[in-house]
């Protein structure tokens, strides 16, 4: 499981990359780009967590350094500028995408230790 969330993480990072960096043009609109912005890195930061998550700190910061990496990139393209403001609103997606994704994580072990005691109770006394 680990690994499909792996190339679904890798995966959004690229598409979010070729969107962020592409002519204005390509981009796709669903309706507010704020929220766009902070779905997308919502979204990543979450699979990023879940494909990894021993790593939560590590992961949090590549959320950041891709956020701030990618606008700092646009200033390089002839119909993109980025923005500070747009790499704030990336990053708070990505640190709350990552925060939920945490969360999921530790709900899931959780349960999954509940289960593992439940049946041992239940082969310990036949």
């Amino acid at each position: 499981m680990n690994k499909v969330l792996a190339v679904a993480a890798w995966g959004l990072l690229g598409f979010i990359g070729f969107v962020t960096l592409s002519p204005i043009g390509l981009r796709p609109s669903l309706g507010d780009p704020e929220l766009e912005r902070f779905a997308a890195y919502a979204v990543l930061g979450a699979l990023f967590v879940l494909a990894y998550p021993r790593h939560y700190v590590r992961t949090a910061l590549l959320i950041v350094l891709a956020a701030a990496g990618l606008e700092a990139m646009q200033q390089l393209t002839p119909d993109r500028h980025g923005e500070l403001t747009d790499a704030l609103v990336k990053a708070v997606g990505g640190f709350s995408g990552c925060g939920f994704g945490r969360l999921g994580d530790m709900i899931w072990e959780a349960w999954q230790r509940r289960l593992f005691i439940d049946r041992a109770a239940a082969n310990a006394f036949p």
